[in-house]
């Protein structure tokens, strides 16, 4: 197993998990930016865009698999020991005995859905949301949701706002340009998994026009209190519907990555699903979980890295 905590892979290499499931750090280090690929972004045009709609099948979209970031580490000898900054001094059996947060279904949401895309030759799911934008056509995702994290580019991407049971009340919006930064495209860093689809109009009309879209928000404080939703696709849920958590963020508990944590249990398939602060602006993403930090959902810290994506994607 790597010992690399910034490194991610997609496809038939890596087991992919029902939560993008991080094991333990054996060194709660942090993990600084190289390179400056902090300041960077990395702009794609997806293969098979003029076909996408017509892959993506009833039965595709209800066979493709959570796409999910794993980066693994030696979780042997970090099993027994706490978990820094959370109930110091608890064995880790102890926090495994909290309450279950458990993720509420909720009704469709009209900007809010499904995405589908290709890479590696299989079939893959995550979540995102339309966001406010010059061109009206931007959707916001997670990194690993575009890219594999230092490798290979999504093909055949499609938002599909307001799923529902197979329903795609609003239609498939076909990605045309995939914007994500280039410290998760060049080398898989968990703490810039953000990134940008823009999509073709559909019937004559923009996504904003069709769906509405909700604000975006960077370099905002810490601690803030959000509501997530996605489409949690692994057990037990089934991908089918809408989901929702809330709760305070705290940071990472390791140390090795900017991403900050919410209370959740959503699994696979929620990954690109929005946080949305108390004034309702999305400010970051569902991205990671670990495997020693219970029913938590991490995601990253929306700062000038990621703007810097989004203002590419919108424009």
């Amino acid at each position: 197993m790597s010992h690399h905590p910034t490194r991610a892979r997609l496809g038939a290499a890596v087991a992919i998990l029902a939560a993008a499931l991080l094991a333990a750090p054996a060194a709660a280090t942090a993990a600084p930016s190289q390179n400056g690929l902090e300041n960077g972004i990395e702009r794609h045009v997806p293969a098979h865009a003029a076909s996408a709609a017509a892959y993506w099948t009833p039965e595709r979209m209800r066979s493709a698999i959570p796409a999910e970031v794993l980066v693994a580490d030696d979780a042997r000898r970090a099993k027994d020991r706490p978990v820094k900054q959370v109930e110091a001094g608890a064995p880790m059996e102890v926090r495994a005995q909290k309450p279950k947060p458990n993720a509420t279904q909720v009704s469709p949401i009209s900007y809010v859905g499904k995405v589908f895309f290709t890479l590696n030759g299989g079939n893959y799911v995550c979540s995102g949301n339309a966001v406010s934008s010059a061109n009206e056509l931007t959707v916001s995702t997670a990194g690993h949701c575009v890219n594999e994290g230092g490798g290979a580019y999504a093909s055949r991407w499609i938002f599909v706002p307001a799923y529902n049971n197979g329903a795609a009340p609003y239609g498939q919006w076909t990605a045309t340009e995939l914007v994500t930064t280039s410290a998760w495209a060049q080398r898989g860093d968990i703490s810039y998994d953000g990134a940008f689809a823009v999509m073709a109009p559909l019937n004559g009309r923009t996504l904003s026009d069709t769906v509405g879209a909700t604000g975006i928000a960077f370099n905002l404080a810490r601690g803030l209190s959000y509501t997530a939703y996605g489409y949690p696709a692994a057990s037990p849920f089934n991908g089918q519907t809408l989901q929702r958590c809330a709760g305070t963020a705290k940071p990472d508990p390791y140390g090795q990555s900017q991403s900050q944590g919410i209370p959740c249990d959503m699994t696979g398939g929620s990954s690109g699903g929005p946080w949305f602060t108390s004034s309702g602006v999305q400010n970051s993403v569902n991205s990671f979980g670990y495997t020693a930090v219970r029913n938590t959902m991490f995601g990253p810290y929306f700062g000038s890295a990621i703007q810097q994506a989004y203002q590419s994607a919108a424009n």
